[in-house]
């Protein structure tokens, strides 16, 4: 995805996992444990995107319901 600075464009900026619409991120991970940066990943890629909404799902879990957190910015 490319992104906007000012004047400056940059392309190929952010390695999106999907983008559904053109208005949802959606990050895929398959981890034991949750780590944090995970987070400020995708809060960073909705940031810089200037996106809203976004989702970050884990499939290493119990129970799917678990494994998904949604952010809105």
């Amino acid at each position: 995805m490319t992104i906007s600075y000012d004047t400056l464009m940059i392309e190929q900026a952010l390695k999106l996992d999907i983008l559904i619409a053109g208005a949802i991120i959606v990050e895929l991970k398959a981890q034991d444990d949750f780590h944090p940066v995970w987070d400020a990943q995708l809060l960073s890629y909705l940031t810089l995107s200037q996106k809203r909404l976004g989702y970050l799902i884990n499939f290493h879990v119990p129970h799917m319901k678990k494994g998904i957190k949604r952010f809105i910015l």
